[in-house]
């Protein structure tokens, strides 16, 4: 059972808590921001349109939407954003892949070196361990929400390449082409996913328990805190009552 989607259902359950400290908004609208550079039409721009739904699904004002999407065009003056990743690993060997979007490259990768070796991790060379990971749609669904056979056939129909049975909860895995398709699928039938979105998922993954297991959440909590963090991928696994433990 993979650690990521269990955090990530995790990580929902809290999404309050981070929206009080602007933390979603914050992100949302940079990568509304660097995907409107390459076009600020979302029927035309599949990022854009991906990004705009999921400010939308946060409650994002439309007028918050519009100016970072004209910021990213040049319409409105504003930051610049470079988007790049970082690598590394954290406790028990278990490889951390770190998407960001910062005004100031040097800054924040002295920052993010500093958050990993306060927390049982270092920083890797790049190329380390972004091999081990793939890109792909990745939808998690309360087990509570539909059963497998019915899933299975909405989700494959609409392009989905695998249905996973991650403990509570399903995962749906799709290309990123047809991952808008997929989801679009899933709501139609009436079942809200726990969480969604485009990640880079792992090969295989790593058992973390005792205290690799807390420093690992601790980890990945410090570098999700940070500002100029976009998403966190790791390949760890954790038991869901200890991973829930460790979280609150």
């Amino acid at each position: 059972m993979s650690g990521h989607s269990k955090w990530a259902t995790i990580k929902h359950k809290k999404g309050a808590l981070d929206a009080k400290r602007g933390k979603i908004f914050t992100r949302l609208i940079k990568e509304i921001s660097i995907a409107a550079k390459n076009g600020g039409d979302p029927d035309t721009n599949p990022r854009l349109r991906t990004a705009i739904a999921a400010a939308k699904a946060e409650n994002m004002p439309a007028d918050n939407i519009k100016r970072a999407i004209q910021r990213g065009t040049g319409e409105l003056p504003g930051a610049t954003y470079e988007e790049f990743s970082l690598e590394g690993y954290g406790p028990g060997g278990v490889a951390i892949l770190i998407d960001i979007n910062t005004d100031n490259r040097n800054r924040t990768v002295s920052e993010i070196r500093h958050v990993f070796g306060k927390n049982g991790g270092n920083m890797a060379e790049a190329g380390a361990v972004s091999w081990m990971f793939h890109k792909k749609g990745d939808i998690v669904i309360p087990k509570s929400a539909a059963k497998e056979d019915d899933l299975m056939g909405i989700v494959l129909d609409a392009g989905a390449e695998d249905l996973r049975d991650d403990g509570e909860n399903w995962e749906v895995l799709s290309a990123p082409s047809s991952y808008e398709l997929v989801l679009e699928a899933v709501r139609k039938a009436g079942i809200t996913p726990s969480s969604s979105s485009v990640a880079m998922i792992p090969q295989n993954y790593i058992k973390l328990e005792g205290q690799h297991a807390t420093q690992m959440i601790r980890l990945i909590e410090a570098l999700e805190e940070h500002d100029d963090v976009q998403n966190v991928h790791s390949n760890f696994d954790i038991d869901q009552k200890l991973l829930e433990e460790v979280a609150s």
